[in-house]
């Protein structure tokens, strides 16, 4: 019978207190130790939660000004890169500069008179209710009016959060500015810190991921122009009273799809009905038509060539999004769930490609 004999005294080879010699709990150890480092990563996701935001914005904001000078590429493609970037910078910069000096007063006062409105459309609701025999007694009138006023007082900050948040604002319009100016010197030093072999896989992601982004955020733009300019002059045209403030708040709404339509157009209805029936009437009809223009024609062109998201999956993402990270993440739950979507579309390609067999052909 063989006896091993063991070391008395522990030596520059001899076994650890952390070593493993089954094979079993070896593995069991290493599938204890992936699932332990998920979840610290995701607490480290949470616990920076709005730095990443503002990463991410940066990421977006950086290919919408990216998107702005290929398109004058296109126009003027002797123009150096930089001055294309400039140009837009400025143009972003007077249109700020226009809408705080020359409208800023206009739509102040405009926003100042929208709860009183409000609120007096909810009271006679609410008379009109009793009037056809609509009780009203598990409702109290004074809840349903502050409700409406907090829905309306969460747009009117999240319009106000643009100047207010100032320095998430600059930290994200810097950030952009970076990355725009040299995306591949980030793309570059993201993908050094893969295996090699993932680097040209992440390459040809982030080119779609940039692709895709610029097409979504310019129909996104699109759309914001055309909602907002067709909805002031339409009700400016009518004489309806606040029609600037609608204006801007339904082409700022319209960079929320599904959640910022039927908010701005339920503002404009309530105030379109404060100036009576017609008035009321019309202002229905102005949502229906500008909403009909963007949702069959402007959406359609643009979803060909971008991540084509599900309606149902951007609405449960920027709820849950807006709940979790508030109005940032609210504006940033489509491009990041379409950059997710385009990420686990490449991977499934990958694993696609490395599973399918090699055919031969023999005579």
């Amino acid at each position: 019978m063989d006896v091993q004999t063991q070391p008395n005294s522990t030596g520059p080879h001899s076994p650890g207190p952390t070593d493993i010699s089954d094979d079993l709990v070896k593995r069991e150890a290493k599938k204890a130790t992936v699932w332990i480092g998920v979840a610290g990563l995701f607490a480290l996701a949470v616990l920076l939660a709005q730095p990443l935001l503002v990463i991410i914005g940066g990421i977006v904001f950086g290919a919408m000004i990216d998107g702005g000078q290929r398109l004058i590429a296109r126009i003027a493609p002797w123009l150096p890169r930089g001055v294309r970037i400039t140009l837009v910078l400025l143009g972003a910069f007077a249109f700020l500069v226009w809408l705080v000096i020359f409208a800023g007063g206009q739509i102040a006062a405009q926003a100042a008179q929208l709860p009183e409105v409000i609120q007096t459309q909810v009271t006679r609701l609410s008379l009109w209710a009793q009037s056809h025999g609509i009780t009203m007694q598990d409702f109290n009138l004074q809840q349903v009016a502050s409700q409406v006023l907090g829905s309306v007082g969460q747009v009117t900050r999240a319009l106000g959060g643009i100047f207010g948040g100032f320095t998430t604002a600059f930290l994200i319009f810097i950030l952009s500015i970076y990355f725009v100016l040299e995306p591949d010197l980030y793309r570059r030093g993201f993908a050094w810190m893969l295996p090699a072999e993932s680097r040209d896989h992440f390459e040809g992601t982030a080119v779609r991921m940039g692709k895709a982004l610029r097409m979504l955020l310019f129909g996104r733009l699109i759309g914001m122009a055309v909602e907002g300019v067709a909805t002031w002059a339409l009700l400016a045209w009518w004489g309806v009273p606040m029609a600037a403030l609608l204006g801007l708040l339904t082409g700022l709404l319209a960079f929320l799809p599904n959640i910022g339509a039927p908010i701005s157009g339920l503002l404009m209805v309530m105030v379109g009905f404060s100036g009576g029936t017609e008035m009321g009437l019309f202002c229905v009809a102005v949502y229906v038509i500008v909403q009909t223009v963007d949702g069959n024609i402007i959406v359609p062109m643009v979803a060909k060539r971008t991540a084509d998201l599900a309606p149902a999956l951007v609405l449960g993402a920027q709820l849950v999004f807006g709940l979790l990270f508030g109005i940032l993440g609210l504006m940033l739950a489509d491009p990041i769930v379409a950059m997710i979507k385009i990420a686990l579309e490449r991977q499934a390609d990958r694993n696609n490609a490395a599973r399918s067999p090699i055919i031969t052909t023999t005579d």
